[in-house]
């Protein structure tokens, strides 16, 4: 090898050992930086791939009556969860095993639970029972679980890799004095899909995939305040997911109590006399049809006359509300709608409409005396009116020979009626298809706010109808392809002789507003319907002077400490323009009907002298069904309705129980009135709220005193 060559082979050699020693340097000089220099850095970034941060649920707010007392509280359950990512990386035959150990575990079939663990929006996920929350947080399979298979799987972690057992609230209902209040209150279920996305896109962070919210009642309304905030919890874990020490966390908020302005006393003798009218009504035989009143439903209502505060609110059929707890059955879904169970989910005091009958003469009677009727008015009350080519009858075809308005109210005289009813289409619109003719008995049904939704704080609420000629028309249009379809067919074997004579007449002239109708509407007869909420609010009018109230349940939002937030005032919707002699006549006349009309013989012997109550009964025809039960009442203190459908006449159905609720409110007992005996201390409810303890515990209420009858 010449010297050149052997020189160019040193020179490469040099090069490629310096070239191995560079690279060694970088490689030493990095390994040095991620072990010395950064590796404090990614040790925490290491570590953080076994932390993990669980959502804590908020305790929900309690919901108080207006004394104080609990009517929905929280309960501590177990609940058993399964962490999704830890199961995800097992083998299909140890998945399959663990789901199996703990279906058995928690009494669980395995397909629900596999049900649970599926992501909503994932293939084959039902709504309802996918997950909604975070996919890396452990999902809930079962709630309630027995504490012996709470605690057998806290003992046994190796047997349970990835399973959580922890202590969550739900709601729970003490039911003071028994009562019910299920429509009231409401009842909760899990959020959905689309609200959760809703919520994040508006960035309230109150909500997350485990969170249960208000469906009705005040439970929906005050939701957002009932509700409070989530914390969470950041978790060391192992391999298999167990936890090995807290790392931080945020603490969850407790949601706001709700006092409501129902009195739990008051509510439990509503309930009760309810239940207890419809039970005896059904075991009482209609005179009419030989056979027992099917009374399959009913409704009453205890407001503040001064006010609109809702004291008591009852409807049957009703239901237990802690069946939504933990999460309800598809039968007991079912039931709760079913027509065949009375569809007890209805709220019938606001949601249900009927026809009410002759409690709607004394708005009627409001009308005619301001639109040209004086108190001296006299017509003749005979047992019937012929209008067109039928008989319009009195109830029973009593006859009364010429009275006054106020005597009609007290008999309830449906022909002298008619004939104020009659007066103002002859004599304002007597073109039955002038849709826009003036009717004073229309336009005074409206200004008590029938028609509309009152604005009580629950959601749901049903406007019931003012039938009026505008109505029909519409009414005509939305239905005339339906009827004329049956009317220009031969009649068929399903459809019966009526039902084919009045789709016949119904496609020749449907919308005109006849003079017949104008008599069926000044009795509260026809196509117009009421909620007994509504009804309550016409009469608290009468009541208090001709303020129409929107009525309220709520009645103030006291955090968890004890400090009240937000007073719920009652709100005024308007005054109404009712001379104070027209007021003053009709309370009078009403005062009439417990004295010597239709409801006297329910209220004998109770000392009318000192509770001066004024009341109206009305018993309200509905085609193919037993008559609708109503009692208007009221005093300056209180309004009480009660209805029952398919319960017969007003004061025969309703009556004992409406006196009873009256006893029980002013402390009555026998022809004595015992203020001290009165469900609510004082009489009268007391205007302050419960005193809150600085801890928000609920301190005894002091008692209130007056009491204006």
């Amino acid at each position: 090898m010449s010297a050149a060559a052997s020189h160019r082979s040193r020179l490469r050699l040099i090069v490629i050992q310096t070239l191995v020693f560079s690279l060694l340097a970088t490689l030493g000089a990095r390994l040095y930086y991620l072990q010395v220099v950064s590796g404090e850095r990614y040790q925490g970034k290491a570590a953080s791939q076994s932390v993990r941060e669980i959502v804590v649920q908020p305790q929900r707010g309690l919901i108080v009556d207006a004394m104080g007392r609990p009517l929905v509280t929280n309960r501590l359950i177990w609940v058993v969860s399964i962490d999704r990512t830890l199961i995800g990386k097992m083998s299909a035959a140890d998945r399959t095993e663990l789901l199996a150990r703990t279906s058995d575990a928690i009494e669980v079939p395995v397909e629900k639970i596999a049900a649970k663990l599926l992501l909503c929006g994932d293939t084959g996920a039902v709504a309802g029972q996918c997950w909604n929350g975070s996919p890396y947080q452990p999902v809930p399979v079962a709630q309630d679980v027995k504490e012996g298979a709470a605690l057998r799987i806290l003992e046994q972690p190796e047997d349970f890799p990835g399973v959580v057992v922890d202590r969550q609230s739900v709601r729970q209902y003490p039911s003071p004095y028994g009562i019910n209040a299920a429509h009231l209150l409401g009842y909760l279920s899990p959020i959905t899909k689309d609200e959760l996305e809703s919520a994040e896109d508006s960035g309230d962070s109150s909500v997350n995939g485990a969170s249960v919210v208000g469906r009705a009642g005040v439970e929906k309304e005050y939701d957002e305040w009932l509700r409070g905030q989530p914390g969470y919890d950041q978790v060391a874990v192992d391999s298999k997911g167990r936890v090995r020490e807290d790392v931080s966390g945020l603490e969850a908020q407790p949601g706001d109590t709700l006092v409501t302005s129902i009195d739990a006393k008051v509510q439990s003798v509503v309930e009760e006399q309810l239940a207890n009218m419809i039970a005896t009504q059904r075991q009482t035989r209609d005179p009419v049809t030989k056979r027992n009143f099917e009374a399959d439903s009913g409704a009453a209502v205890v407001m503040e006359a001064k006010t609109g505060r809702i004291v008591a609110m009852a409807s049957q059929p009703t239901y237990d509300p802690s069946v939504w707890v933990g999460g309800i059955t598809d039968k007991q879904l079912a039931r709760l709608y079913s027509e065949a169970a009375g569809t007890p989910l209805l709220a019938r005091s606001f949601q249900g409409q009927f026809a009410p009958g002759s409690t709607w003469k004394p708005f009627m009677t409001v009308g005619a005396l301001t639109h040209g009727y004086s108190p001296s008015t006299v017509l003749p009350c005979s047992s019937a009116v012929q209008i067109g080519n039928r008989a319009f009858h009195n109830h029973e075809s009593a006859a009364y020979g010429p009275i006054t308005f106020a005597r009609a109210l007290e008999v309830s005289c449906n022909t002298f009626f008619f004939q104020v009813g009659m007066h103002f289409w002859q004599t304002l619109g007597s073109d039955p298809d002038d849709a826009k003719a003036k009717d004073p008995l229309v336009e005074q049904a409206e200004r008590f706010g029938f028609g509309e939704r009152t604005g009580v704080d629950l959601p749901g609420e049903a406007s019931g109808r003012v039938a009026d000629r505008k109505w029909k028309r519409k009414y005509y249009e939305s239905m005339k392809g339906y009827y004329c379809g049956i009317a220009h067919k031969p009649q068929d074997t399903k459809t019966s002789d009526f039902v084919y004579k009045f789709a016949r007449e119904f496609c020749v002239e449907g919308w005109k507003y006849k003079i017949s109708d104008a008599a069926n509407f000044a009795i509260g007869q026809g196509d117009t319907i009421v909620t007994p909420l509504q009804l309550a609010r016409g009469y608290a009018a009468i009541s208090n002077g001709g303020t129409l109230w929107e009525p309220r349940v709520g009645k103030a939002i006291v955090s968890p400490e004890g400090k009240v937030i937000r007073e719920i005032e009652p709100t005024k919707e308007r005054k109404l323009k009712i001379p104070a002699s027209v007021l003053s006549y009709l309370d009078e006349a009403l005062q009439g009907v417990a004295l010597r009309g239709t409801m006297n013989w329910k209220l004998q012997g109770f000392p009318l002298d000192k509770v001066r109550i004024r009341a109206k009964t009305g018993s309200a025809e509905v085609y193919g069904k037993q008559s609708t039960g109503w009692v208007a009442s009221y005093t300056k203190d209180y309004v009480v309705v009660m209805m029952m459908s398919q319960g017969g006449t007003g004061s025969g159905s309703t009556g004992a129980g409406v006196r009873a609720i009256w006893e029980a409110l002013y402390g009555v007992d026998g022809d004595q009135v015992d203020p001290g005996k009165a469900t609510i201390p004082g009489v009268t409810p007391p205007a302050q709220l419960p005193t809150f303890g600085d801890d928000g515990s609920i301190l005894p209420p002091a008692r209130a005193k007056g009491g204006d009858q």
